[in-house]
């Protein structure tokens, strides 16, 4: 039986989501099961959650090719079809990458949405803050000092996954980026960008945030396990709410807590 608005916004609320906050969101639509009115009725029903004092990010990045050119993920007859054909890259109009999920561009699609300047590190917002959040974002290393999840930490902003893979936590590349530990791995990109009226190839780098991992000691679904840990520790407290919205497991975490705690896990496993 599909879910209406009405009840996905019941079951955030039980959840602890309440008006006003800044929240940003990574969801499972298949999770959640059908919703009468299709996925916009998702990111609807958290809008509706959070009135209009609130506001909702989500992560969308960009499509395959944009910001793969000289990251060593491609051959070099790839690289050079998408140096030849490449469009230039207009963030106002990329769609959401594919990789996180279908509400993602529906987000961003959706009348009202504004997205981030970058490429890789595209975040996409709306509500009350949204063009706090996501003026300014640092070209390099966009997703650490000065990026809108810097600022939904400062903000006493939430997290809330829905159903979502716990190992796809955008918010962990943050601690990853400020955490003071030697032997980050550090990615470099072109991405093509328009410049002077022509497409131009814009140097880009951000300590790696590819499924290797920022550093060689990181475990197989380490952000899993940072997410998990943290949950367990702090499950109906003020700083985590667990719940169903829908079909999904869910629950609703303080990002700047989530943050504090993966700081120094991370240091530690960089020792090892």
């Amino acid at each position: 039986m599909a879910h209406t608005r009405g009840d996905l916004v019941a079951s955030l609320q039980r959840l602890g989501l309440k008006p006003g906050m800044t929240v940003m969101v990574h969801a499972s639509v298949r999770a959640i099961a059908p919703v009468h009115g299709g996925p916009d009725e998702i990111h609807l029903a958290i809008e509706e959650t959070l009135g209009p004092e609130g506001t909702l990010m989500m992560y969308v990045g960009c499509p395959d090719g944009f910001d793969d050119i000289g990251g060593g993920r491609l051959s070099p007859e790839e690289e050079r079809a998408i140096l030849q054909n490449s469009p230039i890259f207009d963030p106002r109009t990329a769609r959401a990458n594919r990789a996180h999920g279908v509400l993602a561009e529906f987000f961003r699609s959706y009348p009202g949405t504004i997205v981030s300047d970058h490429v890789g590190a595209r975040m996409a917002a709306r509500g009350a803050a949204a063009e706090t959040l996501l003026a300014d974002q640092p070209w390099h290393y966009g997703y650490g000092l000065g990026s809108p999840l810097e600022k939904l930490c400062r903000a006493g902003g939430k997290l809330l996954l829905l159903g979502s893979d716990r190992d796809q936590v955008t918010l962990l590349h943050y601690a990853e980026h400020v955490a003071d530990i030697p032997g980050k791995r550090i990615a470099r990109y072109l991405a093509p960008l328009l410049r002077d009226g022509k497409r131009a190839w814009v140097p880009c780098e951000e300590f790696d945030t590819s499924s290797q991992g920022v550093h060689r000691s990181w475990p197989e679904r380490f952000f899993a396990d940072i997410t998990e840990d943290f949950i367990a520790r702090h499950k109906d407290t003020d700083f985590c709410g667990l719940g169903r919205v829908g079909k999904a497991d869910s629950v609703l975490i303080d990002a700047a807590r989530l943050i504090a705690h993966a700081l120094p896990i991370m240091t530690a496993q960089a020792r090892t």
